[in-house]
């Protein structure tokens, strides 16, 4: 006597649909796209950090044209001979000079650290001029470097990890709950 084949139920009539699939996909996938873009932004932002091609050096003064939405910063190579560097910033409205934090631009053999964060009241232009017991160079950027980059970048780690993690989830409860509705319907009709 040969064993019969258990009844096959169109998998059309199980629950949930199998759409849940495309869902589980369609959301790692664009989560994974997310992080993604958003780690190739942050680090486009940390490359272009500071305009090290055009840097000047003590005394000299240099113009920017700044506005209050302005993120600039001053950056100095090498933190020079000495940790006594000075900047004064001259223009329009109310400037000041704050401290940065801590945070650090790499080029292939230039180290660069934020010296001074620029906060202007109204558009314009400004003077600036740095100076220091020995010998420095300086240079304008954006607010960001590595550590910055570095810190940003977590989202854009935790958004694929969360996107497959979540498709796994949504895969994994579609195919418990069609086994389970399969054996319910095995059970009603047979």
């Amino acid at each position: 006597m040969l064993p019969t084949a258990p009844p096959q139920i169109p998998a059309n009539e199980l629950r949930p649909g199998r759409f849940w699939y495309a869902v589980a996909a369609a959301t790692a996938l664009v989560l994974v796209v997310l992080g993604v873009l958003l780690g190739v932004h942050r680090f486009n932002d940390m490359v272009d950090a500071v305009d090290a091609e055009h840097p000047f050096v003590n005394d000299d003064t240099v113009s920017l044209r700044l506005g209050p939405e302005s993120e600039r910063t001053i950056w100095i190579r090498d933190r020079g001979p000495s940790d006594d560097q000075h900047c004064s910033i001259t223009g329009p409205g109310e400037l000041r000079l704050e401290s940065p934090g801590i945070d650090v631009f790499l080029t292939r053999d230039e180290t660069w650290n934020p010296l001074y964060d620029i906060d202007v009241s109204q558009p314009g232009d400004y003077e600036i001029t740095c100076s220091s017991e020995g010998p420095s160079w300086y240079a304008f950027g954006e607010s960001g470097g590595i550590v910055t980059f570095l810190g940003g970048s977590i989202l854009a780690v935790v958004l694929p990890v969360a996107g497959v993690g979540l498709g796994a989830v949504i895969v994994i409860v579609t195919a418990v709950r069609r086994r389970d509705h399969r054996k319910r319907l095995l059970a009603e009709r047979f």
